[in-house]
């Protein structure tokens, strides 16, 4: 299950960032052996992510290289040899759901939950194939790889075609999108904003690339008081119909609504419970 609204990602190259990332307030924290790590440190800093999920893994996930890369098969490898592995693990560059099905037959019945991410065209052709594999729990947007294969700037016009296939795939297989990053790093009225647009097209969370970003995200995302409030009050009023439409608050209030206040609830109770 996930029901993080934020994710803070943190080098796996800078152990001594891990502790106070996970002290910022994500939903989940994500070491990084991809992106974020030179090629000199990919060894090195696989082994401090691993420590790191030996010593203390809950809120925690770990982004291994791609599958079809040797620093990825390196990562495989070394996750089959340790005895404790991370409740979540993140896969990159993703392009067909055999690649999933190589991780997971690799880690057989201790496999994490899968987040895959979505960052070329291949992928998102086969993304909904991507998010019905068993082992996922959620898919990402890759931004900046994406907006690399369009030969376009990472903003959110030239994705946005991306992000509502994204949002139809994981609506089809029950799961959350997680949205592209917001790259600037001192816009945080442009970060609200994006993170707005994100929700409002059916995305469930976002990734901080920087720890200010996070309190940020967080709002966005997290359903409020007065959300909750109604959600409750809502279903009272439906399950006293014995579960008829009928007006509350000048709407009416019906069957497909209720899917909506229920999901409320319960991603409120899913975020608690992390």
């Amino acid at each position: 299950m996930f029901a993080a609204n934020s994710l803070l990602f943190v080098p796996g190259s800078r152990p001594d960032r891990f502790a106070k990332a996970r002290a910022v307030g994500a939903g989940l924290v994500v070491i990084d052996l991809e992106d974020a790590v030179g090629p000199a440190d990919k060894e090195s800093a696989r082994e401090a992510a691993l420590a790191q999920v030996a010593e203390a893994g809950n809120g925690f996930a770990i982004r291994i290289n791609a599958v079809t890369t040797a620093a990825g098969i390196r990562d495989l490898a070394a996750l089959t040899e340790v005895a404790t592995l991370p409740a979540k693990m993140m896969v990159p560059m993703v392009e067909t759901a055999t690649e999933l099905d190589i991780v997971a037959a690799a880690l057989g019945d201790r496999c994490p939950e899968l987040m895959p991410l979505i960052e070329t065209p291949r992928g998102l052709r086969s993304a909904l194939a991507i998010a019905s594999h068993p082992k996922v729990c959620a898919l990402m947007l890759g931004g900046a790889d994406f907006s690399g294969e369009l030969q376009v700037p990472v903003s959110w016009e030239p994705l946005l075609a991306a992000r509502y296939q994204l949002v139809l795939a994981c609506a089809e297989a029950r799961i959350p999108l997680i949205d592209a990053p917001y790259i600037h790093l001192d816009d945080d009225e442009g970060l609200a904003r994006e993170c707005e647009q994100a929700r409002a097209i059916g995305v469930q969370a976002k990734p901080a690339i920087h720890p200010r970003q996070v309190p940020t995200i967080e709002a966005a995302f997290a359903p409020t008081a007065e959300q909750m409030a109604e959600a409750r009050e809502a279903l009272v009023v439906y399950e006293e119909t014995g579960g008829m439409a009928v007006r509350h608050n000048g709407r009416m209030l019906e069957a497909p609504m209720i899917k909506t206040y229920r999901a409320i609830l319960a991603r409120s109770r899913g975020q608690q419970d992390a």
